[in-house]
C-alpha cells in the first residue's frame, strides 16, 4: 500500500501566493506525484518532510541503504536550470544529483545533514568567507547553453524600470533605483558566462560527511559572478558591515570590484522592480546595500 505522504501546510499557503492556480494544482497533484516516485525509484521514506516556499523534500533511503533526499517542486524557468548546473557541479561546492526525472522536475539528490547549517554559526564573517569560497568552486564552471542568461535579465530589467520609477513616492528611493538602473546600462551588454547559483545565503549551505559546506538550491543562470554577492550581504543585515563583506567576497573571488558593484546594483534592482511591479512597498535593507556600495566605492 502507497505511504499517504502530509504536504505542509505553509507549503501550500506558499504555493497559492506566489504561483496561484499552478501552485494549487502542484499542491493537489503532489501526494500521487511523491508516491509514485517513491514506488518508481525503490524508496523509503525515514524521516520527516522538509519544505522552503517552493518545494517538498522528503529524507529516503535507497534500496541498498543509502540515504537520499526526493525533492519535489513545480517546474518553472528557475527551477528547471537546477538539475542541469547540479550535473555540472558534480558535487564540487554543491550537492550531488543522484537521479532525475526531466517531464516532472523530479530529483533524487545526496543526503547532507539539516542539522548542521551554515545559519547557525555564530561568527558572520566565517560563514561570508564560506560562501565565497564556495562561489569560488561553482564559479568556475562555465555556464551550458540554453541556461537562462542574465544579459537577457539585465535589458529586460532596464526595459522595466522607467515605468516603475514612475510608481516611487520618495525622491531619495527613486534616485536609488535610478542610480542602480545606470550602473547595470553600463555592464549590460557585457553579462558574463559562469555559471551562476543565484540564491546563496547561509540558509543554502549545509554540512555533509564529505565536505565541510555544499551549497543547496541553486535558481542557477549564465552570469558574472558578481550578480552572486547579494545574499551574503543581505544575510543577518549589519549596514556597517556591508564593506567589509564585500571587499572579503570580492578578494575571494578575485573579483573586479566596481563590475561586482554594479552587477550587485543590479541585484538591487530585480528586487525593488518585484516590489514595485506587486505593489509592495521597497525593503529598507536593499536601499541601504546600494547607498553602502556607493560610499564605500567613493
Amino acid at each position: 500500500m502507497r505511504k499517504v505522504i502530509d504536504i505542509p501546510e505553509e507549503l501550500a499557503v506558499f504555493q497559492e501566493k506566489f504561483n496561484k492556480e499552478a501552485g494549487r494544482a502542484f499542491i493537489a497533484a503532489l501526494p500521487d506525484l511523491a508516491a509514485s516516485f517513491l514506488d518508481r525509484w525503490d524508496l523509503r521514506v525515514t524521516g520527516t518532510p522538509l519544505h522552503g516556499m517552493s518545494a517538498l523534500v522528503l529524507p529516503v533511503d535507497r534500496a541498498d541503504g543509502t540515504p537520499a533526499m526526493l525533492k519535489l517542486q513545480l517546474r518553472d524557468q528557475e527551477t528547471d536550470g537546477e538539475p542541469v548546473a547540479l550535473r555540472l557541479w558534480d558535487g564540487d561546492g554543491a550537492v550531488r544529483l543522484l537521479d532525475h526525472d526531466e517531464p516532472t522536475g523530479v530529483m533524487l539528490l545526496e543526503r547532507l545533514d539539516a542539522s548542521r547549517m551554515l545559519a547557525h554559526r555564530p561568527d558572520v564573517h566565517e560563514t561570508v568567507l564560506v560562501i565565497a569560497r564556495l562561489l569560488a568552486h561553482l564559479h568556475a564552471t562555465p555556464a551550458p547553453a540554453g541556461m537562462r542568461r542574465l544579459g537577457d535579465m539585465a535589458h529586460a530589467m532596464l526595459e522595466r524600470t522607467p515605468r516603475a520609477l514612475g510608481r516611487i513616492p520618495d525622491p531619495a528611493a527613486r534616485r536609488v533605483v535610478a542610480d542602480c538602473a545606470a550602473a547595470v546600462r553600463e555592464v549590460a551588454d557585457e553579462p558574463g558566462d559562469r555559471l551562476l547559483h543565484w540564491d546563496l545565503h547561509d540558509e543554502n549551505v549545509l554540512a555533509s560527511d564529505r565536505a565541510p559546506w555544499l551549497a543547496i538550491d541553486p535558481k542557477p543562470l549564465a552570469g558574472d559572478p558578481g550578480f552572486d554577492l547579494w545574499p551574503a550581504l543581505d544575510n543577518r543585515f549589519d549596514a556597517d558591515d556591508i564593506g567589509w563583506r564585500f571587499d572579503a567576497m570580492t578578494d575571494v573571488l578575485g573579483l573586479d570590484r566596481e563590475r561586482a558593484r554594479a552587477w550587485t546594483y543590479g541585484r538591487v534592482l530585480q528586487n525593488c522592480l518585484w516590489e514595485i511591479e506587486d505593489g509592495r512597498p521597497l525593503e529598507d535593507r536593499d536601499l541601504e546595500i546600494a547607498r553602502r556600495l556607493r560610499r564605500h566605492g567613493a
